[in-house]
């Protein structure tokens, strides 16, 4: 799997460029603010169908225009797919494969195994639980579409149970009966996707832990440790016990959409005991875990972003990363850096094909 060439449109601060790609490594070298990090959104934006830096889609297109066109080819198991995902300001995006309009984007998902390690990553740390578990989706989606479609059932009956608490405060009523289909169709699939995602961890710990050793030297010890209501009783159980609170809330307080990863170095919080470089550290280990763990299920070499990940990483553990990139573990790579002289002389130590852009 690779990306031969990309065309944008009015995407970000593009007016329109071309790129062709070398199969190995593609380098984005300038200025902050020049691009970069957008040319890279943008190979994001075909596998996910969204942006990986901004949630607002009408956003991403060019200041002043009316649309937003990007089109790109990949090589994929010997066969060229093409792949084209377009916004119109007032209309729906359109993503498109071989010419033909997806009905729903969760049907994508997968095609093209991506993973992408950003700055923004800090987001996982900082923020709140609904960022980790998207994480954590998002890997297991890529392997398992039944997943994916569960998960929006989930999301859809949740919405209408929300609604029904809603209706009920409001016209000062209260029924079980009608409740407690909602909670049925809940526990479903909330069971489901607990006992994937239990599986997922149990099955992604110890490529972490391994990644983190060879990034660290093995000098720390972290921790990695999967949340849910759903480990003390079945959401069914956890449903009845909280009607009360559920009504006054006017919400569902339990369930799947709160469980959390916690991310621990030595037992602690990594967000409020980790140093900058040893947060850095961690979530590198996550991205390069979740890439191993995509390529051994699917049998496939996801595509690799590194978007500006040299800055705030000693030169040790900067050489650990390229020591992996040099082991051809990887499949096709997109690098963004702001030193060209730095990043000519990483991708030398390589010894692989590349093809460096100045933007």
């Amino acid at each position: 799997m690779y990306l031969k060439k990309i065309s944008l449109f009015n995407y970000k601060n593009f007016s329109e460029a071309n790129f062709d790609f070398d199969s190995k490594i593609n380098c984005f070298v300038g200025k902050n603010g020049i691009g970069k990090t957008n040319v890279l959104d943008a190979i994001y934006h075909l596998a996910y169908g969204k942006s990986y830096f901004n949630p607002l889609a009408v956003q991403n297109i060019k200041h002043g225009e009316e649309f937003f066109v990007i089109d790109a080819e990949f090589e994929k198991k010997d066969r060229t797919e093409q792949i084209v995902c377009s916004l119109k300001k007032g209309q729906k995006k359109i993503l498109k494969r071989n010419g033909k309009a997806y009905d729903k984007f969760s049907d994508h998902i997968g095609f093209i195994p991506l993973v992408i390690i950003s700055p923004a990553d800090r987001d996982l740390i900082v923020e709140g639980s609904e960022t980790r578990r998207k994480f954590m989706d998002s890997v297991i989606s890529q392997l398992d579409s039944a997943y994916l479609q569960q998960l929006i059932q989930y999301q859809k009956v949740m919405s209408q149970r929300n609604a029904l608490l809603k209706y009920f405060a409001l016209n000062h009523v209260f029924d079980t009966d009608t409740l407690s289909i909602y909670n049925e169709q809940l526990h479903g699939f909330a069971q489901s996707i607990f006992e994937k995602r239990k599986e997922f961890i149990e099955d992604f710990i110890p490529i972490f832990n391994r990644h983190h050793q060879a990034i660290t030297g093995s000098q720390e010890t972290v921790q990695l440790v999967y949340e849910s209501h759903l480990f003390e009783k079945d959401l069914l159980t956890l449903l009845q016990e909280n009607s009360n609170k559920d009504r006054a809330l006017q919400y569902t307080s339990v369930g799947i959409h709160k469980d959390d990863l916690a991310f621990e170095i030595d037992h602690h919080p990594i967000k409020k005991f980790g140093s900058q470089g040893q947060q850095k550290s961690y979530l590198i280990a996550l991205k390069l875990a979740q890439f191993e763990f995509l390529k051994k299920q699917s049998g496939v070499k996801p595509i690799l972003l590194f978007d500006d990940i040299f800055d705030k990483l000693d030169e040790s553990r900067v050489a650990k990363i390229i020591e992996m990139v040099h082991s051809a573990t990887f499949g096709q790579l997109f690098i963004s850096d702001t030193h060209p002289e730095r990043t000519e002389a990483i991708l030398k130590s390589t010894h692989q094909t590349y093809r460096i852009f100045n933007l």
